[in-house]
């Protein structure tokens, strides 16, 4: 019969040949648009209605989404190239980009588009690995106990990579240790031969000794967070990141000790320290799949930004609009105030609501207007309920504080404000829409 060249559950995306899955999502039910995937030539659908006379052949499954997953897990067993699966609370996405950035100085990778990373964007990305590819990097992100668990059961990670443990999805997982627990189950079929790639900063990840029987192995960024006891101190790093220089938005410079005694000097194009971790764990993936300290260096110093994370956009007048309104946690909000605050001229940053913080959120919003403070920040512009705390936290400093009652109040405020080589951080939960703030600055400053 025909062979099925490509799974979608978009109808808008489906192309001759493809297998349709019909979801009922939380928008649209994917059975409407089963005669039109036909008509598009699709190659056979999954339905979970039976069909009266379709257009072409189909399967009537239980659940859509249980069935792109095991069908995910069917094709990942024939699979034999190496996949890596990143997660932790904060900076999946960007470690993904990093380490699928290294790895393509010797491997033809596939890499998670966006963060398709949940129980439904995850295993369509591991249907889109084709016979060229050499290697995956796949982005594995949850917010309950028991999603990982399913999650690592169709992925099989050969490669478990966890950037951190922060205060993201408290609201089910209850507290720091609940967050650990419910992301550590993605050893649960981890390969006897795999590898764990942690971070040494995060003293939660410190508590991981060798699930699955594997040593895992660890990174350190000496920039003063690392926390020192004795146990830490006996530990023996796979790469240690040492003599860091941070060049503000022209990226970071360090050394990496490697645990077999050599150094290389490394520098990444990506603002904010955090990217220097991004740099440490691929150089960990790297070294475990055969990559030489050459291709890790040449690796790490192509790494691009990812549009809306951190994305920074010149304007005219000297104007730099850094768009980050693609996500927020308390974690990724203080590393882009960080960076905000290595700008030259004058720094305005225009926040907003994080969501889904669980019962500490107004104290979480509080710290991210004290790290605003700290920084010195010169103007913080801010609107929606919980960032009422964030600029309460802020004020009485250096920095300039006003919080709207709505987002046109703030977008009129901004316009206003704006001055000749200016450097303007946006950023606040996606929830928060503020994609129409970074429109309106570019349209004014083109």
């Amino acid at each position: 019969g025909n062979s099925i060249n490509g799974v979608v559950i978009d109808s808008r995306q489906v192309e001759e040949g493809n297998l349709f899955i019909a979801i009922r999502g939380e928008r649209s039910d994917g059975h409407k648009y089963i005669p039109d995937v036909f008509q598009k030539g699709a190659a056979a659908v999954f339905s979970e209605e039976e069909l009266s006379d379709p257009a072409g052949p189909y399967i009537l499954v239980e659940s859509g989404e249980q069935a792109l997953k095991d069908l995910a897990e069917y094709y990942r067993s024939t699979l034999s190239i190496p996949i890596v699966g990143v997660t932790g609370s904060v900076g999946k996405t960007s470690t993904k980009e990093m380490i699928a950035c290294v790895l393509s100085q010797k491997y033809n990778v596939l890499k998670t588009e966006g963060n398709f990373n949940n129980e439904i964007g995850m295993p369509l990305t591991l249907l889109r690995i084709r016979p060229e590819h050499e290697a995956a990097v796949i982005e594995m992100g949850i917010d309950h106990f028991g999603e990982m668990h399913r999650l690592a059961k169709v992925a099989r990670p050969d490669v478990c990579v966890m950037t951190n443990v922060g205060p993201c999805h408290l609201e089910n997982l209850g507290d720091l240790k609940g967050v650990l627990r419910a992301k550590s189950e993605i050893f649960d079929f981890l390969k006897p031969d795999g590898a764990i790639v942690l971070n040494g900063n995060d003293p939660n990840l410190s508590t991981i000794e060798k699930p699955a029987g594997v040593t895992p192995m660890r990174y350190l960024v000496e920039d003063g967070t690392a926390f020192d006891t004795d146990a830490e101190a006996s530990r023996a790093y796979t790469v240690r990141a040492t003599d860091i220089k941070n060049h503000g938005f022209a990226g970071m410079e360090a050394a990496f000790a490697f645990s077999d005694g050599t150094t290389l000097q490394v520098s990444e194009p990506l603002p904010g320290v955090h990217n220097l971790y991004n740099a440490c764990a691929a150089a960990c993936v790297a070294l475990h799949l055969g990559l030489t300290k050459e291709e890790i260096r040449t690796g790490i110093a192509s790494a691009q930004t990812i549009a809306g994370r951190s994305n920074r956009i010149a304007l005219k007048d000297g104007i730099l609009l850094i768009d980050d309104c693609y996500n927020a946690n308390p974690v990724s909000m203080k590393a882009s105030i960080g960076v905000l605050a290595l700008a030259e001229g004058r720094t305005i940053a225009v926040l907003g609501d994080m969501g889904e913080l669980g019962t500490d959120e107004v104290a979480l919003h509080a710290e991210v207007g004290a790290c605003v403070k700290e920084n010195n920040i010169d103007l913080l512009l801010c609107t929606g309920t919980l960032s009422k705390a964030l600029a309460d936290a802020a004020t009485g400093g250096h920095t300039q504080v006003s919080h709207f009652d709505t987002k046109e109040a703030l977008q009129q405020a901004l316009l206003k404000e704006i001055h000749p080589n200016d450097t303007i951080l946006i950023k606040a939960s996606h929830f928060m829409g503020y994609e129409t703030l970074v429109e309106s600055v570019r349209q004014l400053y083109k």
